[in-house]
């Protein structure tokens, strides 16, 4: 297949700002984002930024041995970092409702408790964001050079292998408490790329606090972790965010503009991992393509449940409809939704946000499939496209079939050799995943029965999924307005 004839990425419509990067690696996992991240910061020398949906300072960063120099513990990692490079300064920018729900996981605010204690390790509650919204982007940034960026939270119940397995042990909360297996992946971009998305953490920062920082700009050595093998090299990446609507700033919705891009765009496949299906006008677009004679085969890979009573009686209602709409647009049977299960068939939580169309267009980040990611929470995500003239196009189509055929691999427990294979032999996504689906670690469909009992009145509910912030007066207020001044100001000395 031949490269995208006219970009795709426009600045200030489906994306931020366009940079390069020399290297840019998808990482699968927690267990290996756990483990690249803390070698990452141990090269830091002027600034550390952790912007986060939520942080938990008692996580360990290798649960299984610690391999790497310095504390385990995320907290005390960061309180011990400064130390080990003088002049260090580490910023964490975390929600305001994740510090409250600490609570009842058995963590003290740490706005209160002071855990985070050295001088240059500074640490926000975020309050700037409108009622019933929520910071939602996960972003590590390395002296402006190198940066993380995706769908994992450093908190509890993320950390898992790629293994997936029935009875890792590993997998225990702070508490003792054991959990589930747990699906995500992120990035890791240097070069312009990383001083984009330092920019969106600084921008972050600055909203929340009021504090501009510059970017770091006179540091030398490499950031790159030497154990991260990059996915794609010699790339230009777009940078798209949602921003809520505020007193003091307007909507952004760039990345609900690349994903209708990114559909409108697929030729033969659309490959697309999410924590939800919720957002009706991505499912609109999808079922358009559907209906078309030669559109693409889109597979969607999800939880079984969301997470939460509530959730699930949203999220999962939302998701019966919207997966009925698409069935009934598939009259050329080209789309199929998946659950991933482990060997002894328990149910995997699939919390990454990936897409790949064709083998030009691939985005990770941290917006789901549902309204609130469009329009309400904060988000960033990465992509990456390959156009006709690219001079790299062909190794850089192999790089993003790549990382969907990983992805694959991994659901079904089947070699990627062997997935590739029967790609190419048959000739369809839908095809091979059916027929190398079966026993085991594997990939089950959704179908009408699987969801029958999923309908509820809080179904594609504009309370616990709006939209937007913009036109509602009450939304659009910030919690910071509210309260008259920054929740994490509260008990600092």
């Amino acid at each position: 297949m031949t490269g995208i004839d006219d970009p795709l990425f426009e600045r200030g419509h489906n994306c931020y700002d366009i940079g390069h990067a020399d290297r840019l690696a998808c990482i699968v996992d927690a267990s290996d984002y756990f483990r690249l991240a803390k070698t990452a910061m141990l090269r830091a020398q002027r600034r550390i930024m952790l912007i986060g949906w939520d942080f938990d300072t008692r996580i360990r960063l290798e649960p299984e041995d610690a391999t790497l120099e310095g504390p385990n513990e995320l907290g005390a990692f960061l309180n011990w970092l400064p130390e080990h490079q003088p002049g260090l300064e580490v910023y964490l920018l975390k929600w305001s409702v994740g510090a409250f729900t600490a609570i009842s996981r058995g963590m003290a605010p740490v706005f209160i408790t002071n855990l985070i204690t050295r001088s240059n390790v500074h640490l926000e509650i975020d309050t700037h964001h409108p009622l019933h919204a929520a910071h939602h982007q996960k972003i590590v940034v390395i002296d402006d050079r190198l940066a993380f960026c995706g769908g994992i939270d450093m908190t509890v119940d993320r950390w898992d292998t790629s293994a997936h397995g029935d009875d890792d042990e590993r997998r225990t909360t702070p508490t003792g408490k054991r959990y589930g297996p747990w699906h995500d992946a992120t990035t890791a971009v240097d070069g312009d790329a990383a001083r984009i998305v330092g920019r969106v953490a600084r921008e972050r920062w600055q909203a929340a606090t009021g504090q501009d920082l510059a970017e770091v700009i006179e540091v030398d050595d490499d950031r790159w972790p030497a154990a991260l093998e990059p996915t794609m090299r010699d790339v230009d990446v777009a940078v798209a965010r949602t921003l809520p609507e505020l007193p003091d700033r307007a909507e952004v919705r760039e990345i609900e503009q690349l994903y209708l891009t990114a559909i409108r765009a697929a030729r033969h496949s659309l490959y697309i991992e999410s924590q939800y299906l919720a957002a009706r006008t991505l499912v609109d677009a999808m079922a358009q393509r559907l209906r078309e004679p030669d559109g693409p085969e889109i597979v969607v890979v999800l939880p079984r449940h969301a997470e939460g009573w509530l959730e699930q009686k949203a999220m999962d209602g939302a998701r019966r409809r919207l997966l009925h709409k698409l069935w009934e647009a598939d009259s050329h049977n080209r789309f199929r939704a998946y659950h991933p299960v482990t060997a002894r068939r328990a149910d995997i939580y699939v919390h990454a946000k990936v897409l790949v169309a064709d083998d030009t267009l691939l985005r990770v980040g941290s917006s789901n499939l549902n309204n609130r990611s469009l329009g309400l929470d904060s988000e960033c995500d990465l992509a990456v496209e390959v156009t006709a003239d690219d001079p790299l196009g062909d190794q850089h189509r192999r790089d993003i079939t790549g990382v969907r055929d990983r992805l694959l691999a991994e659901h079904l427990a089947v070699p990627i050799d062997q997935l590739r294979d029967e790609i190419d032999e048959r000739g369809s996504l839908v095809a091979t995943i059916d027929a190398l689906s079966g026993h085991g670690k594997t990939l089950v469909a959704f179908d009408a029965s699987t969801v029958s009992d999923e309908d509820s009145a809080l179904a594609e509910n504009d309370l616990v999924d709006p939209e937007s912030a913009r036109g509602n007066p009450i939304l659009t207020r910030s919690i910071r307005y509210l309260a008259g001044r920054p929740l994490s100001r509260l008990g600092k000395r």
